[in-house]
């Protein structure tokens, strides 16, 4: 009888496997990478990856939840280096030009989940719906200290900027997006 794997293992296999999936995800679209791939990408065996998530769908939500939690990290950890409130809020459209500008930027993960997975799983649904509220709290949260109240236009100025960056695979939308936004602010950024 094999030895049990310890939660240490667990973590660590998990980790790995969110990994491979975020990777293969991301870069070929959920629907075309099958758990053979997965397998094969991790070295885990299938048995080991349906023990961890019994459903590919399971491994799905995770991935993006993990996800979540690094991109909106790293969001703040860039926008609240800036001292003044409304740089802070013309912050966002700086990272969003680095995060367009990087090898692979193959758009949103949370609107390619969409338009792959939200029609038919509800799971998936409210993991996109949730990465989009807490995306736009935390705008509302800069623009708000920023003394402004145009939350809702700079909310959908990122959200331009990403899905047109995505389409055609250049980071000027997010440029043009905080310029627009600096208007809205009444700031001359």
């Amino acid at each position: 009888m094999p030895a049990p794997i310890s939660d240490e293992q667990t973590r660590l296999d998990r980790e790995a496997l969110l990994d491979v999936a975020e990777r293969l995800f991301y870069e070929r679209g959920i629907q075309a990478v099958g758990m053979d791939q997965i397998r094969a990408a991790s070295g885990l065996p299938l048995k080991r990856i349906y023990r961890l998530f019994a459903a590919k769908e399971d491994l799905v939500v995770a991935m993006l939840r993990r996800r979540d939690q690094r991109w909106r990290g790293s969001l703040a950890d860039r926008v609240e280096q800036v001292e003044d409130p409304r740089e802070r809020v013309l912050a966002v459209f700086d990272w969003l030009t680095d995060w367009f500008a990087e090898p692979g930027f193959r758009g949103c993960f949370w609107i390619n989940a969409h338009g792959e997975l939200g029609p038919s799983s509800e799971a998936v649904l409210a993991e996109v719906r949730s990465h989009k509220q807490a995306f736009h709290d935390q705008i509302a949260g800069w623009v708000h200290a920023a003394g402004a109240s145009a939350t809702e236009p700079i909310f959908l100025l990122a959200e331009g900027a990403i899905v047109t960056a995505g389409i055609n695979g250049d980071p000027a939308p997010a440029r043009h997006a905080r310029a627009a936004a600096a208007m809205l602010l009444g700031t001359s950024s």
